[in-house]
């Protein structure tokens, strides 16, 4: 009865376990959302006690005087925080990849994991084409009176 008991606990605790490392393998291999953000990289940087990792937020401006709003994202890849940090205070596009229901913060702070990153290169604006005057020929001129 005693080892039955034993037994049955043991199975319990395995399956526990396994289900755990599901969980987890699935929350960090299937994202929910993908996509891409543009705005100006204001800080990152290494956090964390026992897990660092890279933390950051771009400030995301829609157009010029108005209030920028801030995104936060987590880094894995440390050649992606590295190009990140090369690019600080230039508007560049981040690629993120979104995953919900991460069980710790040792895998990242926020829900949004940035796997790429690009600097987006402003050309200057061109002013409007002015309109020609019409082409007048001598004899078509009237004096003014």
């Amino acid at each position: 009865m005693k080892n039955k008991l034993i037994r049955l606990v043991l199975i319990f605790l395995a399956v526990v376990v396994l289900l755990t490392i599901g969980w987890v393998w699935i929350a960090l291999h299937w994202s929910y959302s993908d996509g891409e953000r543009a705005g100006y990289v204001q800080k990152l940087s290494r956090k964390g006690w026992l897990c660092k990792t890279w933390e950051g937020e771009i400030a995301m401006v829609t157009m010029p005087g108005a209030i920028p709003e801030k995104f936060e994202f987590s880094v894995r890849d440390d050649d992606v925080a590295q190009k990140i940090n090369l690019l600080a205070g230039k508007r560049v596009v981040l690629d993120y990849r979104q995953y919900k229901f991460i069980p710790s913060t040792c895998f990242g702070e926020t829900e949004y994991f940035i796997d790429g990153v690009r600097e987006v290169v402003d050309t200057p604006a061109q002013a409007a084409p002015q309109p020609l005057a019409p082409v007048v020929s001598p004899g078509q001129l009237t004096p003014v009176r």
